[in-house]
């Protein structure tokens, strides 16, 4: 899709009810091929790139923002572009969970469905501090800028760090194939960057909006897959969605990292099938009129 002047990628693949996975950092669409291949027999299955992520275009900070706010306007222009009229499942990890549910606030009425992987969609709980190596990333700019973007060390380090059985040889050349070069690497430096520590950060604004907006959710079905060994979503933001959302559907993984889909991907596609089938459209509560748009 042209956004802008710049080339979006996405996978769209099946017919039926739309079902949108949402990537983080530093991952892209390829994250959920398999889920993407099990479940386009029955679903529509939709999977963009961030710009700056995957086969989409990764243009400078002068050209696009690398903001929040941008990911979540780009989402919802690609679910407009598509003439999607159906209810929406979101399927969010990492970042994903922050762009995809301040989507779901600017339009509480299509959506249907949750599935959330190692995620947030929320300030940190309290007290909890962000891993060291991210602040550095943020507050060492010379050193980030050489380490993230030069020697692709955040990518690289994910292949290790964020899987707890340990990945393939082509599953590790997959996920940071994108990322080849300096200049391919720029997303994976911003989404660091942009971590919204304090109430200056840009899109500090756009969290604590939809922090506080979350129970607009509350009837919508929700599943979480937890992969039990993340560094930076561990049990705390587990507990916090758990805290929020006391009717979700809950299944944790010992044996399973941040890059949960990878660690656990057989169980996880039978579980989101089963989800899916018990939570037919016909029998979800309407949404519309339980809350006011959010706009961020």
């Amino acid at each position: 899709m042209d956004l802008n002047g710049l080339k979006y990628h996405y996978v769209d693949e099946g017919s039926g009810e739309p079902v949108v996975m949402v990537h983080g950092n530093p991952t892209w669409s390829f994250y959920f091929r398999d889920l993407i291949k099990s479940l386009c027999s029955r679903y529509r299955t939709i999977a963009p790139d961030h710009i700056g992520c995957g086969l989409s275009d990764k243009p400078d900070s002068k050209t696009y923002g690398y903001k929040l706010k941008n990911r979540v306007d780009d989402l919802e222009v690609l679910i407009e572009n598509l003439k999607i009229k159906e209810k929406i499942t979101l399927v969010l990890h990492d970042w994903g969970g922050f762009i995809g549910m301040a989507y779901a606030l600017r339009h509480p009425e299509r959506i249907c469905r949750f599935v959330l992987m190692n995620t947030a969609a929320f300030l940190p709980p309290p007290g909890k501090p962000i891993p060291i190596i991210l602040k550095l990333i943020r507050g060492l700019k010379p050193f980030a800028v050489l380490a993230v973007q030069g020697f692709n060390l955040f990518a690289l380090g994910a292949l290790f760090k964020n899987s707890y059985k340990g990945l393939s040889k082509d599953v590790k050349v997959g996920l940071i194939a994108p990322y080849n070069c300096w200049k391919n690497r720029i997303a994976t430096l911003k989404f660091v960057q942009d971590i919204h520590l304090t109430e200056n950060n840009p899109s500090y604004r756009v969290i604590k909006q939809v922090d506080n907006n979350l129970k607009l959710f509350l009837n919508i079905p929700m599943l979480i897959c937890w992969g039990e060994h993340d560094f930076v979503f561990d049990s705390d933001y587990l507990d916090e969605w758990i805290r929020r959302f006391p009717d979700a559907e809950v299944h944790r993984f010992a044996e399973a990292g941040h890059y949960v889909l990878e660690d656990a991907s057989e169980k996880i596609i039978s579980i989101v099938d089963r989800f899916l089938r018990r939570h037919p459209l016909d029998r979800i509560q309407k949404t519309e009129g339980k809350g006011q748009k959010v706009r961020s």
